[in-house]
């Protein structure tokens, strides 16, 4: 990994190798007729050594309108990356436990393992694909396409995971999925996300968030953009 960066897109150096960030965002629109809002937080924590990486993220999105609840979602995700920061080939581990209000999900956990390949990494940029496959736990408040409120699938995970910072103090960055199942094509995960940043000081930034979720079978999605504030810290 490049050296450490004074101007809020710090990187790990020989000396760092923890990061830490909250971002805070949200949107409001009131009305005579009542309020519509939505939040949206996140935590992450990554650690970072020479031939391993542990990564984490814990997010919750609450929204409601005049007539109801909108969004109560809970998404926790931590994986593990081996040998990233010392070859472009890598692999990974991950799990995950999701809970959606809005994509009709009660639980879904999923586990597995794959590949990755960087194709750049600088403190200008980095671009990476990754694939492997998940196996899959999933309780749905709805009946599916086929009848079913719980079944088990094994899926591929394509993953694309990019970020490019301009002038030192725009920074973009994104994580999109794309998971279908093996056994039902009809049947996939779409997740798209992508976080626009200005930097207002070293360890504070101006954050926009679009987030894209579709669980096709079911065929239900969110659409979420917000905006607030991101404090992140290496140490």
């Amino acid at each position: 990994m490049c050296a450490l960066h004074i101007t809020g897109f710090a990187q790990f150096s020989d000396s760092v190798d923890h990061y830490i960030s909250f971002a805070g965002t949200g949107n409001l629109n009131r009305t005579n007729t009542g309020s519509t809002y939505l939040l949206n937080n996140a935590v992450r924590f990554q650690v970072d050594k020479k031939k391993v990486s542990l990564n984490s993220m814990v997010s919750y999105v609450y929204g409601r309108n005049p007539q109801s609840k909108t969004n109560d979602d809970v998404l926790a995700i931590m994986n593990v990356d081996f040998l990233k920061n010392v070859q472009k080939f890598y692999y990974w581990a991950l799990t995950g436990f999701e809970k959606s209000f809005s994509l009709k999900v009660d639980s879904r956990f999923q586990g597995g393992v794959g590949v990755g390949y960087i194709f750049a990494n600088s403190a200008k940029s980095n671009l990476e694909v990754s694939d492997g496959f998940l196996v899959e736990t999933t309780d749905l408040s709805i009946e599916d396409k086929h009848g079913r409120t719980s079944y088990q699938a094994v899926r591929n995970s394509l993953r694309l995971k990019y970020r490019f910072l301009i002038k030192d103090i725009i920074k973009i960055d994104g994580t999109n999925f794309y998971q279908p199942s093996l056994s039902d094509f009809n049947d996939y995960i779409l997740k798209l996300n992508t976080n626009v940043s200005v930097t207002l000081y070293k360890w504070l930034s101006f954050t926009t968030s679009f987030n894209y979720n579709r669980q096709n079978i079911t065929s239900t999605e969110n659409l979420l953009l917000t905006y607030g504030l991101r404090a992140e810290k290496y140490f």
